[in-house]
């Protein structure tokens, strides 16, 4: 069982290897959800995710032999990217076991540190097996990305940390995955004060350390916008401290998630990834269970795709009413475009896209229907605009509604 001793020991072997991230508290939504909430940026990570701290204390702890012959580890994006560039900068030999689905930008980022990268099996668990198979054929030592005490303690420091910057703190929130991150907070926290309340975070897709402690089986899988706590089957050692230590597990719908997502990048001008983001999705979605509590949220890693996120980003305008899509019938004749963009204009909306569709849609041949993208300022907004345009004659309605399609 990890130890307090072996995190403090971890946190000084670490110091000057990785950043000593801050602790910063989220005004905007603090006020929002009526509580004292901070949020621990991993985010700001040289990989960009809390796993750099786990990496290096196991690969520093290597015998001279199995650093000579090199490690191997398996990973879909963060572990990998802390794996492979602590061993680039302690010159060990470093293979990563990717699935053939990895983003190209995290299989790029892990090549660029210096590793070989073995793209193989169509699900994690088929890339853990080649990567298991793989050590035992070329004698590499197999780092794993969680159920691992050396990773463990590594990973505690970040709860190390958060004390120091916040030593009142009544409420620590962690996504979990494997559960590495939360077991070593976990372990630090409790220690300091058994009255700190460690509440876990998992998808609604993969609530496999939740169900693992209840004895249930809930899990649907599925492609997460949670990827990096997307795992099937949690870790013995983490499972032993979690189910010791750790309050509750929050299960949090994908929605949730995405929602918390903008939220961050709109409210707190911070990019983050599905994972990162699943603890504030937690409190989000459940804000009186923390009102009036001072409560500290991991950011656990911001690796996420840019499309991705500028996907997120606009489905987030569109909820919010900022932005929408209206059809619009009219007669297809000159004049017509002219005159809803009048009215369009005359209530305050700008438009950013016109599509004109004579053929395609099931309309009389004399008539037609527009799609208009606009910029509006809220959900009242956008009933101003289609009242106006139906008082003048044109048949409207509303395409862009996420409220009503299971999205917060």
């Amino acid at each position: 069982m990890t130890t307090v001793e072996a995190i403090r020991s971890a946190a000084e072997r670490l110091r000057g290897q990785v950043i000593r991230t801050p602790l910063v508290r989220a005004s905007r939504l603090s006020e929002q959800l009526g509580c004292d909430l901070f949020l621990k940026l991993e985010n700001l990570q040289h990989t960009g995710s809390f796993k750099d701290r786990g990496s290096y204390i196991r690969l520093s702890k290597l015998s001279g032999d199995e650093a000579k012959r090199g490690v191997i580890a398996m990973s879909a994006g963060n572990h990998a990217q802390g794996v492979a560039y602590h061993a680039g900068r302690l010159g060990i030999p470093a293979t990563i076991v990717m699935p053939e689905f990895a983003p190209f930008s995290k299989v790029e980022r892990t090549r660029a540190f210096g590793a070989r990268v073995v793209l193989t099996g169509d699900t994690l668990d088929a890339s853990a097996h080649a990567a298991y198979q793989i050590a035992e054929e070329e004698g590499l030592t197999f780092v794993h990305p969680f159920d691992d005490e050396d990773v463990i303690a590594g990973q505690g420091t970040t709860g190390l940390e958060i004390l120091e910057d916040c030593p009142d703190v009544e409420t620590i929130v962690v996504p979990i995955g494997g559960g590495g991150l939360m077991s070593g907070i976990a372990t630090v926290a409790k220690d300091a004060n058994p009255a700190i309340e460690m509440i876990g975070v998992e998808s609604a897709l993969f609530p496999s350390m939740r169900d693992t402690l209840k004895g249930t089986q809930t899990m649907t899988g599925g492609s997460s916008l949670a990827d990096g706590i997307a795992v099937k089957v949690p870790g013995k050692l983490t499972k032993a401290i979690i189910e010791r230590l750790v309050a509750d597990i929050i299960v949090t719908p994908e929605s949730a998630i995405e929602a918390a997502v903008h939220r961050l990048a709109e409210e707190q001008k911070l990019v983050v990834e599905g994972a990162g983001a699943a603890g504030v999705a937690a409190i989000l979605a459940e804000p009186e269970r923390f009102a009036g509590r001072r409560v500290a949220c991991v950011i656990c890693g911001g690796n996420i795709d840019l499309k991705l996120l500028s996907s997120i980003l606009t489905r987030g305008l569109i909820r919010d009413g900022r932005m929408a899509r209206l059809r619009i019938g009219i007669v297809d004749q000159p004049g017509v475009l002219a005159r809803i963009a009048s009215i369009i204009g005359k209530t305050g909306g700008n438009i950013i896209e016109v599509y004109h569709q004579r053929l395609f849609y099931d309309v009389p041949a004399k008539q037609a229907e527009v799609d208009v993208v606009l910029e509006t300022r809220n959900a009242e907004h956008i009933a101003e605009v289609v009242t106006q345009l139906r008082e003048d004659g044109f048949p409207t309605r509303t395409l862009s509604d996420l409220s009503q399609q299971g999205t917060l």
